[in-house]
């Protein structure tokens, strides 16, 4: 662990971060003191052995990866003090990292214990409703952001198996709009498609119909059909992951003059198998020569004990990436992200100040 927390530093300018979970960043040390005053007993009461029991050391299949989240979750969900502190830590973490916004995404029903069904993580009723999550998630950020000068949203993520969940996320994302909740995300299990659940469908129409941004994960593990469908069916604005579109270059080359956005974890994609393990032929690679619109992200950093100068440092160290290439693809990430325009210009214009550029510089 140490090893990894002591990565060098290869760019300590502002950085922008796009696709971080938050119940896959959450510090080890919160799931312990959460869990002793709860009196939730684990299987291990050490930083360091907990750490050993919930990261995942080598390439693991997606069950393997999911079963991580068992192991600690029941800890935070429906506890408000958890929810909130997480949330607050959170952007503390990220500013420590160089981020000077981030968009942090879960699903407000896996921290739920009540109006929702099941209820997840083997949790006993409750009186904490999804709404109720966001509610202190967006009160834990906004006081991170007072507390760490950097600027933090929330994007509420559906779940593929659950389509049931989805328009209710929307509902969310629709009250809580103006209270940090920028975008709506699916992520899951990407055999699920929306012809056959479309549940998902329906809260993405209803998203566009509002003005809603969405995201969508996709061929990160499933073929560039999942994409495609994510954003013609869905109409994503930007793809999580998108690995996969290289294996359908039609797709690709619509996707690369559309100037989609896509999401890229290098560390995650070779822990969830989701790319193979050499680094030296990632899809990041492409997207570099081609000069694709993409940003670099944590995704998990909790599981892949992780952070995001791991993945800065992967880049350089394997993949080619120059410093010059770090500040387009933040530049990329900033035109990308889901702020309102004015905000947008703003933190565009943070970037270009602090990368030594004219504001008129477009790559």
């Amino acid at each position: 662990m140490a090893e990894q927390q002591a990565e060098e530093v290869v760019f300590d300018k502002p950085k922008i971060e796009l696709h971080v979970h938050l119940d896959g960043a959450i510090r080890v040390q919160t799931i312990l003191d959460v869990a002793k005053r709860r009196g939730i007993s684990l299987p291990a009461d050490t930083v360091e052995e907990m750490t050993q029991i919930i990261i995942v050391q080598q390439p693991a299949s997606l069950t393997e990866f999911l079963g991580k989240f068992a192991e600690y979750m029941h800890v935070i969900a429906g506890d408000r003090e958890a929810i909130k502190r997480i949330a607050y830590e959170f952007v503390e973490d990220k500013a420590k990292e160089g981020v000077i916004y981030v968009e942090v995404r879960y699903s407000p029903h896996f921290l739920a214990n009540t109006g929702v069904e099941p209820i997840p993580w083997d949790q006993e009723e409750g009186d904490v409703s999804p709404d109720e999550v966001v509610r202190l998630v967006n009160e834990g950020l906004t006081e991170g952001e007072k507390a760490f000068h950097i600027k933090a949203r929330s994007i509420l993520c559906c779940m593929r198996h659950m389509p049931s969940w989805s328009m209710n996320v929307v509902e969310l994302c629709k009250k809580y709009h103006h209270e940090g909740v920028v975008a709506i995300d699916l992520a899951g299990d990407e055999s699920l498609n929306c012809e056959a659940y479309p549940g998902h469908r329906m809260a993405y129409e209803e998203a566009v119909r509002c003005g809603i941004h969405r995201t969508v994960h996709a061929g990160e593990v499933g073929p560039p059909s999942v994409v495609k469908e994510a954003v013609e069916v869905l109409m994503a604005e930007r793809v999580g992951h998108g690995y996969r579109t290289l294996e359908d270059q039609d797709l690709y080359r619509d996707l690369l003059a559309k100037k989609m956005h896509f999401e890229v974890c290098p560390i995650s994609s070779k822990l969830t198998r989701a790319c193979e393990p050499d680094f030296t032929k990632h899809p990041a690679i492409r997207f570099r020569e081609d000069k694709a619109n993409y940003s670099l992200n944590t995704d998990d950093p909790l599981i892949f004990n992780s952070n995001l100068h791991l993945d800065y440092s992967t880049a350089q160290k394997y993949m080619g990436f120059t410093e010059k290439e770090f500040q387009r693809l933040n530049i990329c990430s900033a035109e990308s992200c889901f702020l309102p325009e004015k905000e947008k210009e703003d933190l565009l214009n943070k970037l270009y100040e602090a990368y030594g550029m004219v504001e008129s510089t477009h790559f």
